[in-house]
């Protein structure tokens, strides 16, 4: 029995290739592993009760190297989240840990230092956070999704994996006809797709919203809004489709998608809308032509290298800043729908970023590492 402990928190792109692992363990027939997740609470922690993989819950806390008055109540719950994870690693004592970084991770990585349990770390941007920077030094191996980021950690523990994407996400896929019938959308006309991550862009839905009439006038519209914007959204939505009822079943709201609605999605769009964090990697899987908005908060403006690192294969176009205008993002879209080299060009260069077998040679790796320490 080879004992697994999964850690990383704060968004479904820490906890959603947490989970790609913990189901490609779970349809191996030659090895025994029992897993286990320690992070912070969460509502995502359900996806890992809905597995029957035990949680445990430690203190999150945020690293910042600026002045912020939030400092003085997480400091002192980081180093609470250090003694919590310290005795989470006593009774469960795993054979490796995998980290995918975010809150309550870096704690969990310090004591499984402290016993002398191996790390393998997982970066999915083309700049690594601070917790990831950090684990990495004390990890015996480091796994990143862009190949820009190998330059933050030592050349003899990196290696350029891609993202680990759930199995679940890649079986059963249609052609694009078939799947816009699946989900209820015409299949002669053009699929944008909007995805704003598990928490939704609101930068994102406002482009939709303000622009709503003049986008279904060429094209058909599946919304991920996020949950706590789906309401306002869709209200929202309603009032501008009024003037325009002959076009109103092109437009659909969701505030949050599970994998078999994500996959049928991504396979019924033509083009995705999209931040440019780990869904990048879900994108580039299904070889979709992509229009990149970057947060412009994002830390260490990481979803800005990633949009452009991503760019770069010919796959996506990115807009930011005053370029994210509505005429110019419809020019590009306009354009890649009505000229198929184009689109198969984006898609054929998505594809060609795309690593899916990160998850196979992550597991490996884990299971290498076990083996070592037995």
């Amino acid at each position: 029995m080879i004992r697994v402990l999964l850690t990383g928190g704060g968004s479904g792109g820490h906890i959603y290739p947490l989970l790609a692992v913990a189901e490609e363990f779970a349809r191996m027939r030659d090895v025994s592993v029992g897993l286990s997740y320690v992070g912070p609470k969460s509502p995502l922690n359900q996806e890992f009760f809905d597995r029957d993989i035990p949680v445990y819950t430690v203190a999150s806390s945020k690293i910042r190297r600026y002045f912020s008055l939030n400092n003085f109540i997480d400091i002192p719950k980081f180093f609470w989240s250090v003694v919590q994870a310290l005795h989470r690693l006593y009774v469960l004592m795993p054979d490796v840990v995998f980290s995918k970084g975010g809150p309550g991770s870096l704690a969990v990585v310090l004591a499984a230092r402290f016993y002398l349990i191996p790390v393998i770390v997982h970066e999915s941007d083309a700049i690594p956070g601070l917790t990831n920077k950090i684990s990495g030094r004390l990890a015996q191996r480091v796994a990143v999704s862009f190949p820009e980021a190998e330059k933050y950690f030592s050349k003899k523990k990196v290696a350029f994996t891609g993202n680990p994407l759930r199995a679940e996400l890649m079986e059963g896929m249609l052609d694009r006809e078939k799947a816009k019938e699946k989900i209820g959308f015409q299949k002669n006309l053009p699929l944008l797709l909007v995805l704003g991550g598990s928490r939704g862009a609101e930068q994102l839905n406002n482009f939709v919203l303000d622009n709503l009439p003049a986008i279904l006038s060429f094209t058909q519209v599946l919304h991920q809004s996020g949950v706590l914007n789906y309401e306002s959204t869709a209200m929202t939505a309603d009032a501008a489709m009024r003037a325009t009822p002959s076009i109103s079943d092109r437009y659909r709201v969701i505030g949050h998608m599970n994998t078999s609605t994500l996959r049928d999605a991504l396979c019924a769009a033509d083009i995705v809308l999209s931040r440019s964090g780990s869904t990048i990697a879900e994108i580039a899987a299904f070889g979709k032509p992509s229009i990149l908005v970057p947060l412009e908060s994002s830390a260490n403006d990481h979803q800005r290298a990633n949009a452009y690192s991503y760019a770069a294969s010919g796959a996506a176009e990115v807009f930011e800043g005053k370029n994210f205008t509505y005429h110019v993002v419809e020019l590009k879209m306009k354009e890649i729908v009505s000229h198929p080299e184009l689109y198969e060009k984006m898609s054929a260069a998505a594809k060609r970023f795309s690593r899916i077998d990160a998850t196979e040679s992550i597991v490996n790796e884990i299971i290498r590492l076990a083996a070592l320490r037995k």
